[in-house]
Protein backbone atom coordinates (compact mmCIF):
# COMPACT_ATOMS: atom_id res chain seq x y z
CA UNK A 1 0.00 0.00 0.00
CA UNK A 2 1.29 3.20 -1.29
CA UNK A 3 2.07 6.06 1.12
CA UNK A 4 -0.71 8.07 0.08
CA UNK A 5 -3.41 5.36 0.56
CA UNK A 6 -2.62 4.93 4.11
CA UNK A 7 -3.26 8.54 4.66
CA UNK A 8 -6.31 8.24 2.86
CA UNK A 9 -6.77 5.19 5.41
CA UNK A 10 -6.49 6.96 8.23
CA UNK A 11 -8.69 9.94 7.12
CA UNK A 12 -11.73 7.71 6.15
CA UNK A 13 -11.11 5.78 9.78
CA UNK A 14 -11.08 8.73 11.63
CA UNK A 15 -13.63 11.90 12.56
CA UNK A 16 -12.38 15.21 11.60
CA UNK A 17 -12.71 17.77 14.18
CA UNK A 18 -12.60 21.38 13.19
CA UNK A 19 -11.45 22.93 16.18
CA UNK A 20 -10.11 26.75 14.84
CA UNK A 21 -12.73 27.40 11.92
CA UNK A 22 -11.43 29.88 8.92
CA UNK A 23 -10.71 33.47 10.30
CA UNK A 24 -10.22 32.26 14.49
CA UNK A 25 -7.72 33.26 16.37
CA UNK A 26 -4.75 30.82 18.22
CA UNK A 27 -5.84 30.63 21.45
CA UNK A 28 -2.46 31.22 22.55
CA UNK A 29 -1.08 33.75 20.03
CA UNK A 30 -4.09 35.80 19.19
CA UNK A 31 -1.48 37.68 16.60
CA UNK A 32 -1.86 34.10 14.78
CA UNK A 33 -5.04 34.01 12.76
CA UNK A 34 -6.30 30.70 10.39
CA UNK A 35 -6.44 31.61 7.14
CA UNK A 36 -8.32 28.03 6.73
CA UNK A 37 -10.36 25.45 8.90
CA UNK A 38 -7.76 23.53 10.96
CA UNK A 39 -8.23 20.65 13.15
CA UNK A 40 -6.81 17.19 13.59
CA UNK A 41 -8.01 13.25 13.30
CA UNK A 42 -9.08 12.14 16.52
CA UNK A 43 -7.61 9.27 17.59
CA UNK A 44 -4.66 9.60 16.08
CA UNK A 45 -0.65 10.43 17.33
CA UNK A 46 1.28 13.11 15.59
CA UNK A 47 5.35 14.10 16.60
CA UNK A 48 3.90 16.70 18.69
CA UNK A 49 1.77 14.04 21.06
CA UNK A 50 -1.12 15.29 19.55
CA UNK A 51 -3.32 14.06 16.80
CA UNK A 52 -2.61 14.73 13.86
CA UNK A 53 -3.81 17.90 12.20
CA UNK A 54 -5.56 19.08 9.29
CA UNK A 55 -5.85 22.10 7.57
CA UNK A 56 -9.30 21.64 5.10
CA UNK A 57 -10.14 23.73 2.19
CA UNK A 58 -12.74 24.45 0.34
CA UNK A 59 -13.77 21.46 -1.14
CA UNK A 60 -15.83 19.66 0.32
CA UNK A 61 -14.72 16.32 -1.38
CA UNK A 62 -12.20 16.48 1.96
CA UNK A 63 -9.91 14.72 -0.81
CA UNK A 64 -6.38 14.36 0.59
CA UNK A 65 -4.38 16.67 -2.15
CA UNK A 66 -0.82 16.87 -0.01
CA UNK A 67 1.07 17.34 3.17
CA UNK A 68 2.65 19.95 4.76
CA UNK A 69 5.95 19.04 6.45
CA UNK A 70 6.62 21.99 9.62
CA UNK A 71 9.56 22.24 11.54
CA UNK A 72 9.19 24.46 14.71
CA UNK A 73 12.54 25.52 16.53
CA UNK A 74 10.40 26.74 19.30
CA UNK A 75 8.92 23.83 19.73
CA UNK A 76 11.80 21.85 18.70
CA UNK A 77 9.89 19.80 16.86
CA UNK A 78 8.54 18.52 13.11
CA UNK A 79 5.17 17.35 12.20
CA UNK A 80 3.52 16.26 8.59
CA UNK A 81 0.01 18.36 8.59
CA UNK A 82 -2.59 16.67 6.43
CA UNK A 83 -4.23 19.15 3.90
CA UNK A 84 -7.91 18.42 2.80
CA UNK A 85 -10.23 19.67 -0.37
CA UNK A 86 -7.20 22.47 -0.95
CA UNK A 87 -7.15 24.04 -3.98
CA UNK A 88 -3.66 24.91 -5.44
CA UNK A 89 -3.99 28.28 -4.36
CA UNK A 90 -5.03 27.40 -0.44
CA UNK A 91 -2.28 25.13 -0.52
CA UNK A 92 -0.03 28.08 -1.37
CA UNK A 93 -1.50 30.04 1.47
CA UNK A 94 -0.79 27.12 4.17
CA UNK A 95 2.70 27.11 3.37
CA UNK A 96 3.01 31.13 3.77
CA UNK A 97 1.18 30.34 6.97
CA UNK A 98 4.37 28.60 8.24
CA UNK A 99 7.02 30.17 6.57
CA UNK A 100 5.41 33.79 7.86
CA UNK A 101 7.33 33.45 11.26
CA UNK A 102 11.06 33.44 12.60
CA UNK A 103 10.87 30.26 14.05
CA UNK A 104 8.67 27.59 11.79
CA UNK A 105 9.38 26.98 8.34
CA UNK A 106 7.57 24.29 5.68
CA UNK A 107 7.32 22.67 2.59
CA UNK A 108 4.23 21.58 0.81
CA UNK A 109 4.56 18.12 -0.47
CA UNK A 110 1.54 17.53 -3.26
CA UNK A 111 0.36 14.58 -4.21
CA UNK A 112 0.44 13.29 -7.78
CA UNK A 113 -2.57 11.84 -9.46
CA UNK A 114 -3.02 8.16 -9.47
CA UNK A 115 -3.64 5.87 -12.18
CA UNK A 116 -5.42 2.34 -12.45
Amino acid sequence: MTFWKRLDELLESRELIIDRPKGTRHPKYSEVVYPLDYGYLKGTSAGDGNEIDVWSGSDPSRRLVAVVCTVDTLKADAEVKLLVGCTDEEMEIVESFHNDNNYMSAIVLKRELEYG
